[in-house]
């Protein structure tokens, strides 16, 4: 009974480090395919570059200064919606002068119902743009100079009516450097990339609104962000919109294009993930499965490597192990991120995303996930 019991140990840890080689394998080959935009493009549409704002009285300037020090757009246009912020946010985008910032007063009324705030500041926004691509850029992020021109060249010449750059993410406390590297790694790691170019299946859509750039008459020609006005993340919602009206999407390297720290502090990573992990798997059987694979590929190997009872348990056990830490390593090192020793906890990053997801389903569940003083969800 002893000898069945280990016997059947030794083979999950075998598999579950064989799901985690498979990964890795799949991550370097995915590497290979990502885009990066050029550094060095000029483009000839007209550009709106859109930035809701609900206070961010830290970041708006800086965010504004890189956005119109764009280089290779000849006609820009920076748009930013004072979305109902306290905290001077709206004052400090109107002391900067220049002619193509336009500052919009969002007023301080509740969201309409069937919105949520991030899809109704930015569906007003659109409203205000003139430009034939619109980018949609979040406060507190930081463009490169040739990021935009960069990106909007690569979605033109291949054809895409949209396009998501992932910006670097800058991680600082403890919790962020355990769970931010995660936000990139985890397309790169599963997401095959050249299929998800040329497919117009919804579900293979990876996006990130910090910095999400669409074709404009596509935009409107699905409806904007009405489309996604319900949506907790409104991102990957509106990249499979796009598919659903039969353009292509793509998701891309943007460590180039910009650099954002997402959430500062541990407890606005907690807060940051409770309101929206819940809406990421497609309810609570896919949330179940998803965590389930990402512990068993990376978290039993390890605990095979360390307590294993068989030799032959332990070097499976290390396998996979150091195959999850050289898939880390690998993002890590393409998008500029801390490569060691951050990429050693690879199975400590898991349990804490795995804990933030029963987090998420605990506050949703009770109805008690806000984010910036506003509801996020309903309560099944």
């Amino acid at each position: 009974m002893v000898r069945t019991a280990a016997g059947n140990t030794s083979r999950v840890v075998v598999g579950c480090s064989a799901v985690a080689t498979a990964l890795a394998v799949h991550t370097a080959i995915n590497l290979r395919l990502l885009r990066r935009p050029s550094q060095a493009a000029r483009i000839e549409d007209s550009v709106s570059i859109l930035i809701p704002a609900r206070n961010e009285a830290r970041h708006i300037e800086a965010t504004i200064r890189s956005a119109l020090a764009q280089t290779g757009i000849d006609d820009l246009e920076v748009i930013v919606l004072d979305d109902g912020s306290t905290d001077g946010t709206g004052d400090i985008a109107r002391l900067i002068d220049d002619p193509r910032l336009t500052v919009i007063d969002g007023g301080s009324e509740p969201v309409p119902p069937g919105w949520l705030g991030k899809p109704w500041a930015c569906g007003r926004l659109a409203g205000h743009a003139h430009g034939q691509v619109l980018a949609f850029v979040d406060a507190d992020v930081h463009l490169e100079p040739n990021g935009l021109a960069g990106t909007i060249h690569e979605m033109r010449s291949a054809g895409f009516a949209l396009v998501s750059p992932y910006p670097r993410q800058r991680a600082e406390s403890a919790l962020e450097r355990l769970v931010q590297p995660l936000v990139t790694w985890s397309w790169a790691a599963t997401m095959p990339l050249r299929w998800a170019e040329r497919s117009l299946r919804p579900s293979l859509a990876a996006a990130n609104g910090q910095v999400l750039v669409v074709d404009a008459p596509s935009y409107r020609a699905i409806g904007g962000h009405s489309a996604v006005a319900h949506e907790v993340i409104e991102d990957v919602a509106l990249m499979r919109a796009v598919k659903r009206s039969g353009q292509f999407t793509a998701t891309l390297d943007g460590s180039k294009v910009a650099t954002c720290r997402m959430y500062e502090g541990d407890k606005q990573v907690i807060d940051g993930y409770a309101k929206s992990l819940w809406n990421a798997f497609n309810g609570p059987v896919g949330s179940i499965a998803v965590n389930s694979l990402l512990l068993g590929a990376y978290v039993i190997p390890a605990v095979g490597a360390i307590a294993g009872r068989s030799r032959g348990t332990r070097r499976a056990g290390a396998v996979g192990y150091a195959a999850g830490v050289a898939s880390r390593a690998l993002v890590a090192a393409r998008t500029g991120e801390r490569v060691f020793p951050d990429t050693l906890a690879q199975p400590a990053s898991i349990l804490a995303f795995s804990t933030l997801n029963l987090v998420s389903w605990s506050r949703h569940l009770r109805g008690t996930n806000t984010w910036k003083g506003r509801p996020v969800g309903v309560r099944p």
